[in-house]
């Protein structure tokens, strides 16, 4: 599994409740432009219609040596997922205040996978006492360190 790219303020924004893998229809010049790393899940979302998922505000960067098969950089990219997981997200994500985002961009063999995560966004003090556990922790970390280390 080689990771493309990673959303790092998933993280920081929502409580991951649970997590899917999804294939992604892509075009050849978008393969291309993954490979090199120029794709950004920052400020993407998948949205549900019917049966089908699919992932919105996901940049793709067009590829440099293609010409006129470059396609639009933001444009909706169809999910691959079985009906029955659709059918779960989708339930679950009818419970207020529940989103489903990407998580990862990622290599499995020679196919691009995407990791969604069902999310709940996170209030100001639920960052605060994020951020204060993780602080914690270091400095524990830290601590335990240079008692072994002396």
């Amino acid at each position: 599994m080689k990771l493309i790219a990673q959303n790092k303020k998933a993280w920081h924004d929502y409580f991951i409740l649970d997590t899917y893998e999804a294939g992604i229809e892509l075009c050849g010049t978008e393969v291309k432009s993954i490979r090199a790393g120029h794709v950004n899940l920052k400020d993407s979302y998948v949205s549900i219609k019917g049966y089908e998922a699919y992932v919105k505000g996901m940049h793709v960067s067009p590829y440099e040596q293609g010409n006129i098969f470059n396609r639009d950089p933001l444009r909706a990219r169809k999910l691959l997922l079985h009906k029955q997981e659709i059918r779960k997200i989708h339930s679950a994500l009818m419970e207020k205040g529940l989103t489903l985002i990407p998580l990862k961009l990622y290599f499995k063999d020679s196919l691009v996978k995407m990791e969604l995560g069902v999310a709940r966004g996170k209030k100001l003090y639920d960052k605060r006492a994020s951020e204060g556990e993780r602080d914690a922790k270091r400095a524990a970390d830290r601590a335990m360190k240079e008692r072994t280390r002396g």
